[in-house]
Parts: C-alpha cells; structure tokens; sequence
C-alpha cells in the first residue's frame, strides 16, 4: 500500500471513529454529577429551552409555552414534575445519560422515550 493511499484510509478511519469519544454514552450517577453537568447552562433542543436550577426548579419554554416544575435526584433517577402551559405533564423519573455534548433523558427509569438537549 502507498504512503498516500495509506494515508487517505487512515484519515477516513479518523474520521468515522474519532468522535468515538461523543458517542459513547455514560449514566450519570448521582444529583452532585447532575449539578456539575447543567449549573449554569440552558439545556436546548429544537423550541424547547430549559433552566434546571440547583434549588429544585425547572423554568423554560417549550413550543412558544411556559414549562415549570420541581425536580429531585431519587435511587439514580432525575425525577420531576412538569408543567406545559396549563398542561400538568405529570411526576416521572428519568434516566440520564451524557455523552459528551448533550445530556439525554429517557423517561420512566429509562424504559420510555428520550430526549437530548445541548447545554448552552
């Protein structure tokens, strides 16, 4: 193989692998990891933008709608209860995980559906 050629598929290689890194997800373990990853940062996704605050309140939008609610860390589980509009979305505990640039969370103790939000 030429040293070109060599190159060129190991720049490829690089390039499919090299985020590895983001890809990878890790659980987050416990409130003071929690705390670390969001403590002054708006977590974002497409019309949703949320602050998640230390003192156990979540405020935002979502959909042009005010979201609210309150939120403890219990048995690994980031676990909340929200508020869309007038809409009461209920208490549910979350999995969360992050890889490296967006923290996801998948509800019902990681068995439901997920969303991942950049932190800004």
């Amino acid at each position: 193989m030429t040293p070109p050629k060599l190159f060129q598929i190991t720049t490829l290689i690089a390039a499919i692998f090299g985020s590895a890194a983001y890809a990878e997800r890790s659980t987050v373990q416990d409130k003071q990891q929690f705390l670390n990853l969001v403590s002054g940062k708006t977590l974002q996704r497409p019309l949703v933008s949320l602050v998640v605050k230390p003192s156990g309140t979540i405020t935002g939008k979502g959909a042009l709608r005010e979201v609210k609610g309150q939120w403890t860390w219990k048995d690994g589980y980031f676990c909340r209860t929200l508020y869309w509009g007038g809409d009461d979305l209920g208490y549910n505990c979350q999995l969360v995980t992050f890889d490296g640039r967006k923290l996801t969370f998948t509800a019902d103790q990681g068995a439901g559906q997920s969303a991942a939000f950049s932190l800004r």
